[in-house]
């Protein structure tokens, strides 16, 4: 095949789309390109040590995509890759347990709360204005909340040893 004024062979044609489906996995993630580009490099190369016809290397890719995905997802099964902030891309999650404060008064179950610097939509118990209240889950993109547990009222007595 002549591309360019260059001339390339079919196993150089695996082995280039392999190198390009590696390259594409390292710009968008997904974790099956690389092994997709790994069965067409594999092709390219048993092309170049055998003699094969097309249809038999589409064969061999097919296969050999198959293999790398079922084989890579049985090993990722086994060896899951930890994530030291498994939280990363979960923003609700990393809000439970924190603090916010009502801005619009939560009226029949429904208002809404500031977190950090935006306003979030949140369920929960009656409460006022500016009343202190702690995330405790969501509901799709509403915030649960609660009241803040009260303190107990220091009265100065020292408590008793009894």
């Amino acid at each position: 095949m002549n591309i360019g004024g260059i001339e390339i062979s079919g196993e150089m044609l695996w082995v280039i789309l392999g190198i390009i489906l590696l390259i594409s996995e390292m710009i968008a993630p997904g974790a099956y390109l690389m092994f997709l580009g790994g069965a067409a490099i594999f092709t390219g190369l048993l092309s170049f040590a055998l003699p094969l016809a097309f249809p038999l290397q589409l064969l061999i890719f097919a296969l050999a995509s198959v293999a790398s995905v079922y084989i890579a997802k049985r090993w990722f099964d086994v060896y899951p890759i930890l994530s030291s902030a498994p939280l990363l891309n979960a923003r609700i999650a990393q809000m439970i347990g924190q603090t916010v404060e009502v801005v619009e008064p939560i009226e029949s179950g429904l208002g809404r709360v500031k977190v950090g610097d935006s306003v979030w939509s949140a369920s929960g118990p009656d409460a006022g204005v500016g009343t202190r209240m702690r995330i405790v889950g969501a509901e799709g993109n509403r915030l649960a909340v609660e009241p803040l547990a009260a303190l107990p009222a220091d009265d100065g007595s020292e408590p008793s040893s009894g």
